[in-house]
C-alpha cells in the first residue's frame, strides 16, 4: 500500500481534522469493533452474504471517514495555502495541497 510522505510534525502542527479529533478517533473506533465482528462471523462460519453485507458496512463507513478527512484537507490545508502573502509561494503551496488532495482522491478510487 502506497503511503503519502507526509512533512515533519511538531507537537505544535494543528491539522485540518484537529478540531473533530475525538469525533474520528470514536468513528474509527466503531468500525474496528465492526471489523472485529466480521472476523468472528468468519470464525463462526456465518453465511458468506452475511459477511459481504458487513463488510460493505465497513466500506463505507471508512469511506466516510476519508470524505471528512478530505474536506477537512481542503478547508484547512488549501485554504491555508491560499492565504501565503508571496505570490510565489502560494501558488506552489496551493498547487502542492491540491495535488495531494487529488492523489488522496485517486488511491480513494482505485
Amino acid at each position: 500500500m502506497e503511503t503519502a510522505e507526509a512533512p515533519p510534525t511538531s507537537d505544535a502542527t494543528v491539522h485540518g481534522y484537529t478540531s473533530n479529533k475525538a469525533a474520528y478517533l470514536r468513528r474509527l473506533k466503531r468500525i474496528e469493533g465492526q471489523v472485529r465482528g466480521i472476523a468472528r462471523m468468519v470464525d463462526e462460519d456465518k453465511y458468506c452474504i452475511d459477511i459481504l453485507t458487513q463488510v460493505s458496512a465497513v466500506t463505507k463507513a471508512l469511506h466516510a471517514v476519508s470524505l471528512g478527512l478530505l474536506e477537512e484537507h481542503i478547508g484547512h490545508c488549501v485554504v491555508g495555502a491560499a492565504s501565503e502573502p508571496d505570490p510565489a509561494l502560494r501558488a506552489e503551496g496551493i498547487d502542492t495541497k491540491v495535488k495531494e488532495a487529488s492523489d488522496a482522491i485517486g488511491r480513494l478510487l482505485r
